[in-house]
């Protein structure tokens, strides 16, 4: 079945919105998380600033986007494109002054800063655009949701600033994708001209052992007839330098021996 993909943009709300505990707001999707902040004694002698995450929670509620027509659900909008929520507050405690307690954190290399606590909110009322499938449950509702194949945003943008994003995007695979093209085709004409180069070397490299032989021959040929000539090629051997067994060009000067 081919999913059906809509474009929706509307305002969130909820039945049941979230009270936020520090912001004061209210949202449909809320995520917490606390931060310890000390510093450490390192090997060095020095204090180092540190954290350690002590805190993290996340709370969400059924909610939806009213555009002043109906009303739609949306599921799973954390895990889509282009998702993102607001800082509603961002508050430093500082940690207590306790000497028994400074003592131990003293003697343990640390020093206690405090607890920073983050809440980060979806709120209700703010602006949002949806592209994702659409669906109606059991009992008639219509909800937008990721599709198993296909765009699936939610973001403060409207669809106008979404297709010029896409379009943003298009152009810069359409650069890699010819810039790629260009670089391939540099390796394949440098892998040619190398294995022309190649090719060429062994070809010269046969002609050069090829007339050195022939010329070796002839030499041989005419030792032989200057021997037959004067009558002492019988009982004489010719004495014939060893040639390099690499150019057969010039007597060879090192030899490999076997230990």
């Amino acid at each position: 079945m081919i999913p059906i993909i809509v474009t929706i943009s509307g305002r969130v709300g909820s039945e049941t919105p979230i009270n936020c505990q520090h912001s004061g707001l209210r949202g449909v999707i809320v995520e917490g998380t606390a931060e310890q902040h000390f510093l450490k004694h390192n090997d060095a002698g020095s204090w180092i600033q540190d954290s350690a995450l002590m805190l993290s929670m996340c709370k969400e509620v059924p909610w939806y986007l009213d555009d002043e027509t109906g009303r739609v659900y949306v599921v799973g909008a954390r895990g889509a494109v282009g998702f993102a929520l607001t800082v509603g507050s961002e508050v430093f405690e500082e940690s207590g002054r306790s000497i028994v307690r400074g003592t131990l954190d003293y003697l343990q290399g640390l020093k206690m800063l405090g607890v920073k606590r983050i809440e980060q909110v979806l709120p209700t009322g703010s602006s949002l655009t949806v592209v994702g499938e659409a669906v109606k449950d059991d009992i008639g509702t219509i909800r937008i949701q990721k599709p198993q194949k296909g765009p699936f945003y939610v973001s403060p943008k409207s669809i106008d600033q979404l297709v010029s994003n896409l379009g943003k995007w298009t152009r810069w695979y359409k650069y890699a994708s010819f810039g790629l093209t260009i670089f391939g085709v540099f390796l394949i004409t440098k892998h040619a001209i190398h294995y022309y180069l190649e090719r060429r070397r062994r070809w010269e490299l046969r002609r050069r052992v090829l007339a050195a032989a022939a010329k070796r021959a002839g030499s041989d040929n005419e030792d032989s007839t200057l021997k037959a000539e004067n009558g002492t090629g019988t009982n004489q051997d010719c004495v014939m330098p060893d040639l390099c067994v690499i150019c057969l060009e010039q007597e060879y000067n090192a030899v490999f021996i076997q230990l």
